[in-house]
């Protein structure tokens, strides 16, 4: 049997809720298959692990996290006990950057029973590839003199190795989906990354003949995804405009709240992490009204991920059919709780393997 070795963060807030209760379906889906086995190291890296010790995780901690095999995180952050900046750099960003996560995704589709705030969705299913370790998010920059004359600069940081692996990844992303991409660019506004980005986007082009590509200018591709979100496939982005992309894309889909996350480390050396897109949301904890279906599509992107594909398939599914026959909490405006929604994605789970 293949034993798979999870390092398990609920963090903060609905985290502590939604994590738990996912786990119990991954235990499932493992019990399906047969032939592979969860194995869970959880460890309470969290704004009240900072409270408590004054660092957001260990010292061993990212050596702990390099001997899983995954990171499955839940929601970091809450700004009443601890600054976001301590928050998220001391564990989030800390851990993308030692794992060298220098890839996000995050999917976006139209899932029936969620009621888009488009007029006319047309079941779209797009995924956006984002540059996840320099780009517009640099740490370049600084600020000098003081009053009237103080000045402010913000360097973006645009490499070759990072922009072609990133525009590469979504090449070969598109092979496997319906083989399209478009580049987010500005080119006409940003006058050397911009260009930079194009050329490199046309020459790793050239090595996917059968791929249809484009390019679009941010603002005019926001305005298409609202306008006609069923014409793209893979998107390919820089950090900054990867991360305006997926937040769009989250939006049109209906809630935050089922949106997932996966920041991918590519040369095997590390992890990869696993996250729901929704934060942390205090003020609901504790209610049993979280919507786990982030927590659970951040799952099934992880199984995809582990080479599980089939058991990902299962469980989107499994998610879509439970959405689609009205369990759904309150922010999707049902009325079911978290327990009963993972109880009915459960159920649907073990009907499909009789």
């Amino acid at each position: 049997m293949e034993k798979i070795k999870l390092s398990v963060i609920p963090g903060d807030g609905i985290g502590l809720e939604v994590v738990p209760e996912t786990l119990k379906v991954l235990d499932i889906l493992a019990d399906i298959h047969g032939g592979v086995k969860f194995e869970y190291e959880s460890h309470p890296w969290s704004c009240e692990y900072y409270l408590e010790h004054g660092v957001m995780m260990p010292t061993d901690g990212m050596e702990k996290i390099h001997q899983t095999d995954a990171i499955y995180l839940g929601a970091v952050g809450n700004p009443k006990l601890v600054p976001d900046h301590i928050s998220l750099w001391g564990l989030l960003i800390k851990i993308r950057r030692e794992c060298e996560q220098v890839i996000n995704i995050r999917p976006a589709q139209y899932i029936k029973g969620v009621k888009s705030p488009l007029a006319e969705p047309n079941e779209f299913d797009f995924i956006v590839v984002r540059e996840n370790s320099e780009g517009e998010y640099s740490e370049v920059g600084g600020r000098i003199h003081s009053g009237d004359d103080e000045i402010a600069i913000q360097n973006a940081v645009f490499t070759r190795k990072a922009t072609e692996r990133t525009i590469r990844y979504a090449f070969e992303l598109a092979q496997k989906r319906n083989g399209r991409v478009t580049s987010a660019t500005k080119s006409n506004g940003i006058v050397h990354s911009m260009p930079f980005w194009d050329q490199v986007f046309k020459e790793v082009g050239r090595d996917y003949p059968n791929i249809k590509t484009e390019s679009n200018h941010i603002d005019a591709l926001c305005a298409f995804l609202v306008s006609k979100p069923d014409q793209f496939d893979v998107i390919v982005a820089s950090n900054l405009f990867g991360d305006i992309l997926t937040d769009l894309g989250a939006a049109i889909m209906g809630s935050i709240g089922i949106a997932p996350a996966a920041n991918i480390n590519i040369n095997g050396n590390y992890p990869s992490m696993f996250e729901p897109v929704h934060g942390s949301a205090p003020d609901i904890i504790g209610k049993n009204i979280a919507n786990p279906v982030g927590q659970l599509w951040t799952a099934k992107m992880m199984l995809d991920h582990l080479g599980l594909g089939e058991l990902g398939s299962l469980l989107i599914r499994a998610i879509k059919e439970t959405i689609g026959e009205g369990i759904k909490t309150r922010d999707l405006g049902g009325t079911a709780n978290t327990q009963e929604v993972i109880d009915h994605t459960i159920s649907k789970l073990l009907s499909f393997s009789k």
